[in-house]
């Protein structure tokens, strides 16, 4: 069908592609610190991005105190009573954080009169996109940048196909089939190791399905963080900063990367499900010691590669065949949620691309670019206090993430309006805690002392294992 062109020409300062998690975030602090008016374009029909696809029982595996925009709480500020994550800080729903966004958009965002949305769209690059659903071409005047907020292109098994040949008698399913089952098959065949294979997992576990019935394949292990290490309330500050000491501790003592890791586990500051089995992935995954134990419980786990084709007898992969019961269910957990596309400078001209400048914090990162885009500082600043940091794949990329983190804080802590903002900002969720310790608490005050004897150290045997890699 031929486009119809709308004759008039839109106009903002800023013409944001994503008004997924990024693309919120970024645009939350535009709003609230400068004057500028925004434009939005997205393919779903609501904001919120992959959330609007994501499975049924999908939960964060970060505390929801910070997630989504600054501006905003997300859900319960307390803890969780009940379920595997019992004692920790609340984890939102995906229900929770779909209509958390939609709310924003809608409360807050289009009443301020300085945002504009336009769902259901695809952007066609030149500040042209075009209605799925009209066929009808906008074109924007941008009088000050655009912002890809969908360089990361987050992906979901419901929306993108497995890359391996699954033949059409087979039950086949994404992991968001689960809940729509009415028939209990012989075997639960999960594919896929990361967060997503996890919380299949998990889910089967938590209603009562046998652990010998399900077939858990995993191509690689992956080291894992204990998320009571990460909760951002003064309850466990403690383990927060033991968690920091430790590491930095580590890295200061060990001699070879090898030994490194055998000190982060010992020292609990990384984890691994089966203790014979030596992870080869880090993905920044979170876990608790209750959800530890049930995924410990399975015992059936498959590690032979990638999985090359699926028949109703077989499954084969690079390294050989596993025979499967009949009537079995194949749940696809393989699809890598972000994207690991080639980093690129944040700014560049009129055009800002949201990437990752701390750890796996994705929204907290996308909050501090726009933060250093409302400043008067030019563009050589801006992307020097921006080092992209690009998404852990590999185990040793836990050194990378870890460096390009650090590096980034220790600019940041060189400009006192940069520190107070992250004081004041919710999604960075420890600045404000560790700088609030008093000086009578002598036992975080010498965890502190700690970190801060150690960091510089820390910093400097993360570059020669660096170097060692590359």
């Amino acid at each position: 069908m031929k486009e119809a062109k709308n004759e008039e020409i839109l106009e903002t300062d800023y013409l944001i592609i994503g008004a997924g998690a990024v693309g919120m975030a970024f645009a939350d602090i535009i709003l609230a610190e400068t004057n500028a008016n925004i434009i939005m374009v997205d393919k779903h029909h609501k904001p919120g991005g992959h959330w609007n696809l994501a499975y049924p029982f999908v939960r964060l595996h970060q505390p929801s105190t910070y997630y989504g925009v600054s501006s905003t709480e997300l859900g319960e500020n307390g803890k969780d009573e009940i379920g595997f994550n019992k004692g920790l800080k609340h984890l939102a729903s995906g229900a929770a954080i779909n209509a958390y966004y939609d709310d924003i958009m809608n409360y807050k965002y289009l009443p301020s009169g300085r945002v504009k949305f336009f769902p259901m769209c695809e952007y066609k690059g030149d500040g042209k996109f075009t209605s799925l659903l009209t066929n009808e071409m906008h074109e924007v005047k941008v009088n000050k940048k655009t912002v890809d907020a969908t360089y990361m292109k987050t992906k979901v098994p419901a929306s993108h196909p497995p890359n391996y040949i699954v033949d059409a008698d087979v039950n086949f399913i994404p992991i968001n089939g689960l809940p729509k089952l009415t028939e209990a098959p012989s075997e639960f065949v999960i594919i896929g190791g990361g967060k997503t294979g996890i919380d299949a997992c998990l889910w089967l576990l938590e209603h009562n399905v046998n652990p010998d019935k399900i077939t858990w394949i995993v191509s690689r292990d992956a080291w894992l963080i204990d998320r009571k290490n990460l909760q951002p309330s003064e309850e466990y500050l403690e383990d927060y900063l033991q968690y920091l000491a430790l590491q930095f501790e580590a890295l200061e003592e060990a001699d070879s990367i090898s030994e490194l890791f055998e000190k982060l586990e010992k020292s609990g500051v990384l984890i691994r499900i089966d203790q014979n089995v030596k992870p080869q992935m880090f993905r920044g995954a979170t876990i608790s010691k209750l959800e530890l134990e049930q995924l410990r419980r399975i015992k059936n786990v498959v590690r032979k590669g990638r999985v090359k084709h699926v028949s109703k007898d077989n499954i084969s992969f690079i390294e050989g065949s596993i025979p499967v019961k009949e009537h079995f269910v194949c749940v696809d957990c393989s699809a890598n949620a972000l994207s690991h596309a080639k980093s690129k400078p944040v700014f560049s001209k009129d055009t800002i691309t949201l990437q990752i400048i701390r750890g796996i914090q994705i929204v907290f990162s996308a909050a501090m670019i726009a933060h250093i885009e409302a400043s008067d500082k030019d563009e050589k600043l801006k992307n020097e206090l921006c080092k992209v940091i690009e998404l852990p794949s590999s185990d040793t990329d836990w050194l990378r993430m870890l460096l390009g983190t650090l590096v980034n804080e220790e600019l940041w802590k060189e400009d006192e309006n940069l520190k107070m903002w992250l004081h004041d900002n919710r999604l960075d969720g420890f600045s404000d805690l560790v700088a609030n310790i008093s000086e009578d608490n002598k036992k975080l005050q010498a965890l502190v002392n700690r970190i801060e004897s150690s960091k510089k150290p820390a910093i400097e045997k993360l570059k020669y294992f660096e170097a060692e890699l590359s």
